[in-house]
């Protein structure tokens, strides 16, 4: 992913800003502990993740869910899944595994949230197949997409069906530096449910509002193929160890790189990390290179 690419990461202030102070008090709304964690990346084809696949692996998908629990599916931003598809998919994993769809472009950057309600039937009408292994869709506002035009934002918000659970990110930067505009942004996605996507990428700092609208965390994390990648996953983990204490209910991390190959580096180093931290058991990644052991 080449959102928020820069030049040298060297002089970029990684350091992930104080929570807003709305954040403990959703948190603490979770009286059930934590339920689920999902960590992933965004693809599982080959041709993003070389070296991962061992060599005659026939389905990457089948082969993908047997490393990891979740996958972010940014195959249905670019075409309308059927639910055809979908139960494909579906069938293809273990019992555990989640998808996280992301909504068609049709929806958010062709037609802008406008005269959307039969595109997005056709979405969530399919998505829903996924039964118990879905996890969150998700919607990706385009980054000119601004909050003069945040009455359609409401109309979406409040039409959406509400058997489909929704994460949305914003990324114009006006949503975030004018405090009144994301006071009610966030009340919406509160009053309906909706999870705050927050987004860590070098160039575009002013993503991490650090502010949750439900105590789900939806986090798109992106690399910059620096050594600073591992630092930064540690902060979150510290970070996300204090969210846990204050009422995480999930936890949806997904991990994007710019050359997507190392995504699963990463990924294993962070589930590591969190099964020492968290005496987790989650699985950890392995390599196509590894006959035995872990990436770590």
């Amino acid at each position: 992913m080449k959102f928020g690419q820069v030049e040298d990461p060297s002089k970029i202030d990684f350091t992930l800003p104080k929570d807003h102070s709305r954040t403990k008090e959703i948190l603490s709304l979770n009286k059930k502990g934590l339920e689920n964690i999902s960590i992933g990346c965004a693809k599982w084809n080959k041709t993003d993740l070389k070296g991962f696949y061992p060599k005659g692996t026939k389905d990457e998908l089948t082969y993908y869910a047997t490393q990891f629990n979740s996958i972010e599916l940014n195959a249905t931003f670019y075409g309308m899944p059927t639910p055809d598809q979908v139960k494909t998919w579906k069938e293809k994993t273990p019992e555990n595994f989640k998808f996280f769809p992301k909504i068609t472009n049709t929806v958010s950057h062709f037609r802008r949230l406008i005269d959307v309600t039969d595109p997005v039937t056709h979405f969530a009408s399919a998505v829903i197949n996924f039964d118990e292994k879905l996890g969150m869709a998700f919607l990706q506002l385009h980054d000119n997409f601004k909050p003069k035009d945040y009455d359609r934002l409401e109309k979406f918000v409040k039409e959406w069906p509400k058997e489909v659970p929704l994460a949305i990110e914003l990324r114009n930067t006006e949503w975030f530096t004018d405090e009144e505009i994301l006071n009610t942004t966030c009340e919406l996605f509160e009053a309906y449910n909706i999870t705050n996507i927050i987004v860590d990428t070098a160039g575009r700092r002013d993503m991490l509002h650090m502010r949750l609208t439900t105590p789900n965390a939806f986090i798109r994390y992106v690399g910059a193929n620096a050594e600073s990648d591992y630092e930064r996953l540690d902060d979150w983990l510290k970070h996300l160890t204090q969210w846990k204490k204050e009422g995480l209910q999930n936890l949806y991390f997904f991990v994007h790189q710019n050359i997507e190959k190392a995504s699963p580096l990463l990924s294993a180093y962070f589930i590591k990390k969190m099964n020492e931290e968290w005496k987790t058991d989650l699985h950890i990644p392995k390599m196509a290179t590894e006959s035995t052991g872990t990436l770590f």
